[in-house]
């Protein structure tokens, strides 16, 4: 696997536990959840800028917000008790499939 993907992951991970402490912060009332959201998110965008050495904007953003979105719906109904209903894994599902589509098909994926 090429280093900038390593990277990318590196971006998405740190970008879920962001916004994983942002929940947990309860609106920046609690300390430590609202250190680590924006130390996790400084994290996050230091990555995702690294990743765009190699990979186009669009391409790179899309997987970062995707993976993104569907990791934070998976920790909110794990970790916080929040429901997903059918149309939202439908939606869950058609994001993670454009990833796989861009990953798969295109050309664009890298420079």
């Amino acid at each position: 696997m090429p280093l900038h993907y390593l990277y990318l992951v590196i971006a998405v991970a740190a970008e879920t536990v962001g916004t994983t402490a942002l929940q947990a912060s309860n609106q920046f009332t609690k300390f430590w959840p609202s250190v680590l959201v924006v130390v996790a998110y400084a994290v996050a965008f230091y990555f995702l800028g690294v990743v765009l050495k190699y990979i186009p904007v669009g391409i790179a953003y899309a997987i970062w917000s995707g993976l993104g979105i569907v990791l934070i719906a998976l920790i909110g109904f794990a970790v916080f008790g929040q429901r997903l209903d059918g149309p939202a894994l439908l939606g869950l599902g058609m994001i993670i499939s454009g990833i796989v589509v861009i990953q798969l098909f295109s050309n664009a994926a890298t420079h």
